[in-house]
């Protein structure tokens, strides 16, 4: 006899979780996120003119990118679909995710109070069950408009450069530009993007603050169990069983705090960076474009709720004032010192921090005379 008078269908639950072993989180995850990525339209292959036309350009664009640097990489790109880069994303992101699907849940006092092994089994299993529903769903719709991973500046395990070509196609259209353009401005931010964040150093860096930051993101998303133990308590779980993400409701972004504002200052610049190299080797390539410019940055503050979403998974914020005094820091260092002065971000200390993200002279100081440059 259960504590409950849905111990029974729980019960179930637990049997069948169990025998998915302890990666079923991760699974329930890659089929959320395909099932979503793939939409109303399939989620076709781009067509052959259009893969081609991005792949001829990629050697001529990354020539102008490994000069910035004073490297010869000679970056390759993979053209892929949603449902591509969308598996690419549930890859990177799931080192910084585990950990909590494995974690030792916390009840609230007054279900830990009760001493209920109900409850303790109920958090320890769909726990990680609606971490998976929560990862899938943001990962599905964050392929539904991103161009590659470079949306969110991750820590990357390889140099792989994926770009979801009908991605970039339907911006173009959406803004009446040239695909030539966009095609080389998004080659060179992925491009950029890869060189930076697949180093050593640098990756290091960025994961010491995505500790805290995951942490302070799941905090900021509301008690899963506590609203649970309110269904059960009232006992109409319609809603739950007809749709079980509706626990996750309610997903913020964290509030300000020291690791927020850390992860989000280190971020944003590179953000900014990404952004202005790719403009400077586009202009470089086809002269002055201010309508990419200005498309690019409606983009960015209009239409890309998948990617702030994703984005906050990690305790980052890709909107607010931080970002313009990102932009700001980025314009100040490239006026005075040159685009070149940023090869300090790959470097394990040549990520800003929060205080240097309105001091760039600070920061320029800094690394310039670090034992590491």
């Amino acid at each position: 006899m259960t504590d409950t008078p849905f111990g029974g269908m729980f019960g179930d639950i637990f049997s069948m979780l169990g025998q998915q072993g302890p990666d079923a989180w991760f699974q329930t995850a890659t089929q959320l996120a395909l099932n979503i990525a793939r939409g109303e339209d399939g989620d076709p292959n781009a067509l052959p003119a259009e893969r081609s036309r991005l792949e001829e350009l990629a050697p001529l664009v990354a020539r102008h990118v490994d000069a910035l640097f004073g490297v010869a990489r000679g970056a390759q790109v993979e053209t892929v679909n949603r449902s591509g880069l969308t598996v690419a994303a549930l890859e990177q992101w799931k080192p910084f995710i585990e950990p909590l699907a494995h974690a030792t849940p916390v009840l609230p006092d007054e279900l830990a109070d009760q001493n209920n092994p109900f409850f303790a089994q109920l958090a320890s299993t769909l726990g990680p069950l609606f971490l998976g529903f929560q990862m899938g769903s943001v990962a599905g719709h964050f392929s539904e408009r991103a161009w590659s991973l470079s949306a969110i500046p991750l820590p990357r395990t390889s140099s792989q450069c994926l770009l979801v070509v009908n991605n970039l196609k339907g911006f173009a259209d959406a803004w009446s530009l040239e695909t030539d353009e966009v095609y080389m401005f998004a080659l060179a931010r992925e491009f950029v993007a890869s060189l930076v964040l697949s180093q050593a150093g640098t990756g290091d860096a960025l994961r010491a603050l995505l500790i805290d930051g995951v942490r302070e993101a799941q905090s900021a998303q509301g008690d899963i169990m506590g609203r649970l133990q309110g269904m059960m308590g009232t006992g109409d779980m319609s809603e739950l069983m007809n749709n079980p993400a509706s626990l996750l409701d309610g997903i913020e972004v964290p509030g300000t705090s020291s690791a927020t504002n850390a992860i989000n200052a280190a971020t944003g610049v590179l953000m900014a960076f990404f952004d202005s190299a790719a403009h400077m080797v586009t202009t470089s390539l086809l002269g002055p474009r201010p309508l990419l410019v200005e498309a690019y940055k409606r983009y960015r503050r209009t239409d890309a709720r998948g990617e702030d979403a994703a984005a906050a998974l990690f305790g980052i914020s890709t909107q607010g004032p931080h970002h313009d005094e990102a932009a700001q820091f980025v314009a100040d260092i490239e006026g005075r010192y040159g685009l070149n002065v940023f090869d300090a971000l790959l470097r394990v200390d040549g990520l800003p921090t929060f205080e240097e993200l309105t001091a760039p002279e600070a920061w320029y100081q800094r690394v310039t005379n670090s034992p590491l440059a």
